[in-house]
């Protein structure tokens, strides 16, 4: 979903900074490392990608190593544009890439009050948090 009103974010991906903030929340969570080691932007697969896929790909190979998504929580910090109006819709498409139900994931959205970049607008930030547990019958590894 592109809701960028001017401008957007740059990267080598889609640069989609809930979806990457939710990768290295899920890879961080079970002792995975994080996006840039899992996807780095050196490798031409990751040129343009849907950030979606990082995060359908990440959650397929937890699952295959025991693992069950009970929540996630995101925080997005940006000035404009103004995240509400698509909130609802961000969720699901969040949940979609979880394969799980919209009811499990929580978007908040702040502004950094003109302080640093991100409240110049020239950044947006993303904070995610994450709960995963064992499915049972499953040993740690």
């Amino acid at each position: 979903m592109d809701i960028a009103s001017e401008g957007g974010a740059i990267g080598h991906s889609d640069a989609d900074v809930a979806m990457h903030a939710l990768v290295d929340a899920l890879l961080g969570a079970t002792g995975g490392g994080d996006i840039g080691r899992r996807y780095p932007n050196t490798d031409p697969a990751n040129r343009d990608a849907n950030s979606s896929r990082f995060v359908v790909e990440t959650m397929a190979d937890l699952r295959k190593a025991g693992w069950q998504l009970v929540n996630a929580d995101l925080t997005i910090v940006l000035e404009r544009p103004k995240v509400s109006p698509f909130a609802d819709a961000m969720r699901q498409q969040l949940a979609a890439a979880l394969g799980t139900d919209a009811n499990r994931i929580s978007l908040k959205a702040k502004t950094n009050e003109g302080v640093d970049a991100v409240g110049a607008g020239e950044a947006v930030a993303c904070f995610a948090t994450v709960l995963v547990a064992r499915e049972s019958g499953q040993a740690s590894s």
